[in-house]
């Protein structure tokens, strides 16, 4: 699937409304209520889907996010972002851990399962032979990908050892 930045906004509030009806909020059903009735009923409206323990889904320009995503972390539980800008939110995110050299990678197919796992740093070949690259991210990814195989205890022991 291709699509442009509001095509993409439209399909998540639409993909949310339909797997996910009434345990959901979207910003899109605030703008409906906000034209239809103004702002203090679409106020109200979200206040009370917060209050029915709700999942409150909105969008945000890449900018504004990337502000908030570091300076308020805690008030995001689910990205859902394009390519390019994901790209820029998780090496963003990484920093505030230690860096990409120790984030690690993991693309997944839920419809079929299929899966790939990878180091987010690339291979660093100017380092190589000189002991200074660190493998956290391969070593996490390769974590990533023994949970989504089920083997949670081997994956376990591979985290615990990092701590």
């Amino acid at each position: 699937m291709k699509f442009t930045e509001g095509a993409f906004k439209n399909w998540g509030y639409e993909l949310a409304e339909k797997e996910f009806g009434d345990k959901v909020f979207t910003w899109a059903q605030y703008d409906k209520i906000k034209d239809a009735e103004g702002t203090d009923a679409a106020n109200k409206a979200q206040s009370e889907a917060e209050a029915a323990g709700k999942i409150i889904v909105k969008d945000s320009i890449a900018d504004i996010f990337l502000q908030q995503i570091l300076t308020r972390p805690a008030e995001f539980d689910v990205v859902a972002t394009m390519n390019l800008n994901g790209d820029y939110i998780s090496d963003a995110l990484a920093a505030q851990v230690g860096g990409i050299g120790i984030a690690p990678g993991a693309n997944i197919n839920y419809e079929s399962g299929h899966a790939i796992f990878e180091a987010t740093h690339g291979t660093a070949p100017k380092y190589a032979g000189m002991d200074k690259v660190n493998p956290s991210s391969v070593i996490l990814s390769g974590v990533l990908m023994l949970e989504h195989l089920g083997w949670t205890e081997a994956a376990n022991l591979i985290t615990k050892s990092m701590e």
